[in-house]
């Protein structure tokens, strides 16, 4: 059965010449007449993403805006000799992607030093790090980034002794997003032992065996470690060779929107160097972040300063839309911060039964941080991933909302990995919007199962859930290191994302899990889509094909709405347009 409504036909209302006609004024020549289409698309299937997700045959752009949708014979009555026929041939065109959580400089410039192969099991983790002990001096830091245990063959952290013996003469820092297992070296350098105590004030933790000795493992707190860490690094120019290569390779699956969930001053006047220099292939929307561990005036003074920066003007192209704090741990590592206890585990290095995770910022700071953000105007975002986490920052938006208009800002919640349905509905009510990565319930649903069971899990991710209650739910992928859509940590492959969604399958599980909080594929193309351009505060100029919007379009190899569901992953772009201008074709594309 059919999923959305067959091809837009034209009526007196509604044919090609009457769109134009409203939007005389967008698209008049230097004579004062209505400008011709620089560009149709004509003969395929225009999948528009509209108010009533229409279907239309082709689609006319002048400059870099869409001026009408429709039929073939209304559209093509438009050209002149001067408008560029492209004949789609029954392609799927669809709306530009967007990806409304990635680290881009982050992500370009990690194998800048030396390449970092894929690591699947603690085995593979030994030997790169064996490998690194013969090429970087001994008492040289050896540090490995963001290799999830939940991704691990034996789900579980590396034991100090393990990277004892494969670097006993170099310190070792196995870090996974908050979270840090430290060999012996890395310990004593870093004066960790059974005496030692955390900086007051510190929401960290230290791991410890039943003797009171630190195991190694500890929990949102970066331990000084005193040792050199050789490692080369791209200057300037290097840096934005790296960047636009990586934007070039979202282009190739089909985004021409990004958001940079986490900003540094450093990343931004890399972006500025790019557009400045008319190298952007992607739009780029960017929530800045700022010391959440000062004194307060410090943290209201950053703030005001991301308020009064320039790039807070609005451009569709580079823009500086509100701010990101981190509000609690990581659920692939151990510490977000959950409603109810854990459970003692050996994957996750747990001992405490009643340990709950990790709430980094006090709740009555993160309530000034709200309000301070949304009375300039700014979206606020912080990463939330535990259900403990997301009620609590759901109740400061609910108190702000009580004295700013909070939800023209957008309060945005990042991660949102587990949502008790309370938490839900108050979000509808508040008119708060979640910044979500399909890819982490696939990548990692099975050692939470393992660890949660399965009745906690009906928490994890619940999409039909949030789309009944009508929050505005976006895709994302948290991209933090490595080019390379499937090979990346992690993987940004928007299709991969979408069949995920609408499928609810787990790698290493043979069913589904919890089928019932999947979405339907029109629903998951929303995410990816208009969804994320309102998350992103980008829907009035994009996010969906109608007439006035940026001409930011992809065509793909196949009918992704009624493709066998399994094909959907595999999905390949054809050809990306940003603006009406191609930044992404392959050989023989149209």
């Amino acid at each position: 059965m059919r999923t959305y409504p067959p091809p837009v036909r034209s009526g007196p209302t509604s044919s090609a010449g009457a769109v134009l006609s409203s939007l005389a004024a967008l698209f008049l020549s230097a004579e004062g007449t209505l400008a011709a289409p620089t560009l149709i698309l004509h003969h395929g299937r225009v999948v528009t993403v509209d108010e009533r997700f229409s279907v239309a045959e082709a689609i006319a752009v002048t400059g870099d805006r869409v001026t009408a949708v429709g039929r073939n014979e209304d559209i093509l009555l438009l050209k002149d000799a001067s408008t560029e026929l492209v004949d789609l041939k029954g392609s799927m065109l669809l709306p530009g992607l967007m990806d409304s959580h990635s680290h881009p400089v982050g992500a370009a410039t990690t194998e800048f030093d030396h390449p970092i192969p894929d690591i699947g099991d603690i085995a593979s983790l030994l030997d790169y790090i064996t490998e690194r002990a013969r090429v970087v001096p001994e008492g040289s830091l050896i540090g490995i980034s963001q290799v999830f245990i939940t991704r691990l063959r034996e789900q579980r952290y590396p034991t100090r002794e393990e990277l004892d013996r494969v670097a006993p003469r170099h310190p070792v820092a196995f870090r996974t997003g908050p979270d840090t297992m430290l060999n012996s070296l890395a310990m004593h350098l870093a004066g960790i032992d059974s005496s030692f105590v955390l900086p007051e004030g510190s929401p960290g933790r230290i791991e410890r065996d039943e003797k009171g000795n630190p195991t190694g493992l500890v929990r949102t707190f970066s331990p000084k470690i005193n040792a050199p860490a050789p490692r080369k690094s791209p200057d300037a120019d290097e840096t934005l060779d790296l960047v636009r290569n990586l934007f070039h390779d979202y282009n190739s699956v089909g985004f021409t929107t990004i958001a940079d969930r986490g900003a540094s001053t450093g990343n931004i006047a890399v972006y500025s160097k790019l557009r400045d220099t008319h190298s952007l292939s992607v739009r780029l929307r960017l929530s800045h972040t700022f010391s959440t561990g000062a004194q307060w005036r410090t943290t209201e003074l950053a703030i005001e300063e991301i308020a009064a920066h320039p790039l807070r003007k609005p451009d569709p192209m580079l823009q500086i839309i509100g701010t990101k704090v981190w509000l609690d741990g990581g659920m692939l590592t151990g510490s977000a911060f959950m409603e109810q206890p854990w459970g003692v585990s050996k994957m996750y290095g747990i001992s405490d039964p009643a340990y709950r995770g990790v709430q980094q910022i006090p709740t009555e700071t993160l309530v000034r941080m709200v309000r301070a953000v949304a009375s300039k105007g700014l979206q606020f975002t912080a990463h939330s991933v535990g259900d403990a986490a997301v009620a609590t920052l759901l109740g400061a938006y609910e108190e702000v909302g009580r004295e700013l208009p909070l939800r023209e800002t957008r309060p945005c919640i990042t991660h949102c990995n587990f949502m008790s349905p309370e938490s839900i509905a108050k979000a509808a009510r508040l008119g708060a919007v979640i910044d979500l990565q399909p890819i982490w319930f696939h990548l990692d649903g099975a050692t939470l199962l393992k660890q949660f069971g399965s009745e906690r899990l009906t928490r994890f991710q619940p999409l039909r859930a949030l789309f009944d209650a009508g929050v505005p739910v976006g895709g994302g992928s948290d991209h933090m290191q490595k080019i390379g859509s499937l090979r990346s940590i992690n993987p940004y492959n928007p299709w991969l994302g979408m069949w995920i969604a609408v499928s609810r399958k787990c790698r290493s599980l043979e069913a589904a899990l919890h089928p019932e909080g999947g979405i339907s594929r029109k629903e998951a193309l929303q995410m990816f889509t208009i969804n994320n351009a309102k998350i992103l505060l980008l829907e009035k100029e994009a996010g969906s094909l109608e007439p006035g919007k940026l001409a930011d379009m992809v065509l793909v190899d196949r009918d992704v709405l009624e493709c066998p569901l399994e094909s959907l992953a595999e999905t390949r772009v054809l050809k990306t347009w940003l603006g009406g201008k191609p930044v992404f074709s392959t050989a023989g594309a149209p």
